[in-house]
């Protein structure tokens, strides 16, 4: 047995050692002459790489292997250095030269791999070479590298800001590139060094359009983004109806002077027409509603949010819709914006009511939002529909979801008339719940819903403070005597009763209670002094010693105004007007109702909160700007035999020579039209 066991532990302990060599092992094997050995080596330790590993020991011996002729090894050693070049910055140095050969390598990936590492080591002193090397890199024949030039754009302006104005000049030369896989990755650059410099984008503004769907994914969105600020700022509003226009020419007109007719003309306004190319991007971004990524169709569903007619913008509902169908990270972010959209424009996602009832799998988050949303769409017609729904919702077992339901309950009742007394009194019905929870978020809203309309309910009123000995959540108990003593001249035999039962537990509430107690004390001492006057000058002195500041301070300014004394101000004289006030009613809005002014799609807008970066959305221009800036001058690629005149075109080749150096040469053609073709001749 003991044999067989140690045989067992030796077997394991080699394929342990296989899959996960040491160092010790994997540096010898970067030392060996045999390129097999290097390459399993780095495919190794790339694999540490992606499980999280920390491989940074092995740099040294890396690094040393930059200069291999393995392409397959050069190729794994610049994935390393990328994530390790920052960290070593000092060895990283020492292999600068090398990845200056590396820039005129043959092969497109060793260039813009050598980019990317040389743009990764984060020190001031080799900014000239970076600049030198990005600028190359800009020309290059290949997209892929004039791809990671851009990339490295803004690696160097986070390292040296000094260096903006020449990087805006790469980036306008990128900009006019009409490869699609530069075009995601300049306009990043450009949002990251100069997203003010709107002027670059108006030359590029409809090659930008037509080449969006053929982008890459997250080209697409960033491009979206950056066209959403740039036609805010160089269209009028689409927002304008037939409705604005106003006055139309009447039989009246006709004897009305000239002068009176001209002055009227001047205030009508024109029916609305679409730029051609305000309308050249909603046709360009609408086929991309249908993308599988699902930042994709946000991207389109906030653009179409912030430049569409209103009677277009309908037309991403069901593309949001279907993202509900994804994971729940992609559900928050759609049901935030969703929420937002639904509050101004509830049309927009009425005929989707069903899509948002809350499932039982849902998380929390997703259940409120989704709750949200459709306390938002409720109307007349759906109102009796969505309030049975929120009946099953009361029953959760999620409490923090239970209380929520019950919140929107009380935002319904307030919106729609006409169902304020079925909802309050499917509230007092919840006041006998088991729960507290339910119970004590009953209370509350009850009391927001009364303070609309408070004249006709002294029952309800009367039934809250009998159930005030069971109830132990604070908030709801402080509802309570808020409530009794606001309105205590409507239950006059009730209201000593409770403020002599909560003396008794004065010394045993919450901060929250105790305040409440106090109001209520002051408030009956005003209107029914007879009878409770001893009782609150007994609630004032247990308030007087009370360990909290904010209760011995209230205690003190309640005492001053209703128990004036020679050193009473003029303040006293207006106790009542003080506390017996009528108060406002309270408003039940949306949460969401303030995020409309950032723009839907961003973190700002799911933060609540400016963050860092965020650009805002100007104001529509009351003038749209000249519409020429857009042209784009086509030059003349063929010149006519009959005029005399040339085009030189250039024809660029590369090969490498026995020295492994890269040489460039370009012939000049002569272009000619011969008999309505084309040809191009050699210029000896």
């Amino acid at each position: 047995l003991g044999q067989n066991v140690n045989k067992y532990n030796l077997k394991n302990g080699q394929e342990g050692a296989a899959l996960y060599l040491k160092n010790e092992d994997l540096k010898q094997m970067l030392e060996s002459s045999k390129d097999s050995a290097k390459l399993d080596a780095m495919k190794r330790i790339v694999g540490m790489i992606a499980k999280g590993k920390n491989a940074s020991e092995l740099f040294p011996a890396v690094v040393k292997n930059v200069a291999s002729k393995n392409i397959e090894i050069k190729k794994l050693v610049y994935v390393y250095l990328m994530r390790y070049a920052e960290e070593q910055q000092d060895l990283a140095l020492l292999s600068i030269s090398t990845f200056q050969r590396a820039l005129k390598d043959p092969n497109q990936l060793i260039r813009a791999s050598a980019l990317r590492v040389l743009s990764s080591i984060r020190v001031p002193i080799i900014v000239p070479i970076m600049m030198l090397a990005i600028k190359e890199a800009s020309s290059d024949l290949s997209p892929y590298v004039r791809k990671n030039a851009a990339h490295a754009i803004q690696k160097l302006y986070s390292l040296d800001p000094e260096q903006k104005e020449m990087l805006i000049e790469v980036i306008e030369k990128l900009l006019k590139d009409r490869s699609t896989l530069v075009a995601g990755s300049v306009v990043m650059a450009f949002e990251e060094v100069c997203p003010d410099r709107i002027d670059l984008i108006h030359k590029n503004y409809r090659k930008l359009c037509n080449l969006l769907v053929d982008v890459e994914e997250w080209g697409q969105v960033v491009i979206i983004h950056m066209l959403t600020r740039y036609a805010r700022t160089q269209f009028v509003s689409p927002w304008k109806t037939d409705d604005d226009v106003v006055e139309e020419y009447n039989e009246n007109n006709f004897y009305e002077s000239d002068g009176e007719q001209k002055e009227k003309d001047r205030n009508v306004k024109k029916t609305y027409t679409m730029d051609p190319d305000h309308r050249l991007l909603l046709r360009n971004t609408k086929p991309l509603l249908q993308s599988r990524n699902a930042a994709v169709v946000m991207a389109v569903a906030q653009l179409y949010w912030h430049l569409a007619p209103k009677s277009e913008a309908g037309i991403v509902s069901k593309s949001l819709v279907r993202l509900l169908r994804s994971n729940r990270e992609v559900q928050y972010i759609v049901l935030q914006n969703i929420a937002t959209m639904s509050i101004q424009r509830k049309g927009m996602f009425e005929p989707y009511l069903k899509s948002f009832y809350v499932r039982s799998t849902d998380p929390t988050m997703i259940k409120t939002l989704k709750l949200e949303i459709l306390t938002n769409l409720a109307n007349e017609a759906n109102i009796s529909t969505l309030l049975r729904e929120f009946q099953t919702y009361v029953k959760s077992q999620d409490k923090q979801f239970a209380a929520a339901t019950i919140q929107a309950i009380g935002r319904c009742a307030t919106n729609i008339t006409e169902v304020t007394d079925t909802c309050l009194n499917g509230l007092v019905c919840l006041l006998s719940n088991r729960d507290e929870t339910v119970v004590a978020e009953s209370v509350v809203v009850i009391k927001k819903l009364l303070q609309t309309q408070p004249a006709h309910h002294g029952e309800i009123i009367k039934h809250m403070a009998k159930l005030l000995d069971n109830i132990t959540v604070p908030v709801a108990r402080a509802s309570i005597l808020w409530l009794i003593g606001e309105y205590c001249e409507r239950v006059p035999k009730i209201a000593p009763d409770v403020l002599r039962k909560t003396a008794k537990s004065f010394t045993n509430e919450d901060d929250l209670v105790k305040l409440q107690i106090l109001n209520l004390g002051a408030k009956l001492y005003l209107t029914n002094s007879k009878q409770t006057k001893l009782l609150t000058q007994y609630v004032l002195n247990l308030g007087k010693y009370d360990q909290s500041y904010d209760i011995r301070d209230r205690t003190r300014f309640i005492r001053q105004l209703i128990v004036p004394n020679e050193k009473s101000g003029a303040l006293s004289k207006y106790a009542k007007k003080i506390f017996l006030a009528q108060k406002p009613a309270p408003l039940l809005e949306s949460p969401f109702k303030d995020r409309d002014h950032f723009q839907l799609g961003t973190l700002s807008h799911t933060l609540n909160s400016r963050a860092t970066g965020y650009l805002e959305l100007s104001d529509w221009p009351d003038v749209a700007p000249d519409p020429a800036v857009r042209n784009v001058e086509v030059a003349e690629s063929v010149c006519c035999l009959e005029e005399t005149r040339k085009c030189h075109l250039l024809v660029h080749y590369s090969f490498v020579d026995f020295t492994g150096l890269v040489i460039y040469y370009s012939i000049p053609l002569l272009a000619c039209k011969l008999a309505g073709s084309h040809v191009l001749v050699p210029e000896l």
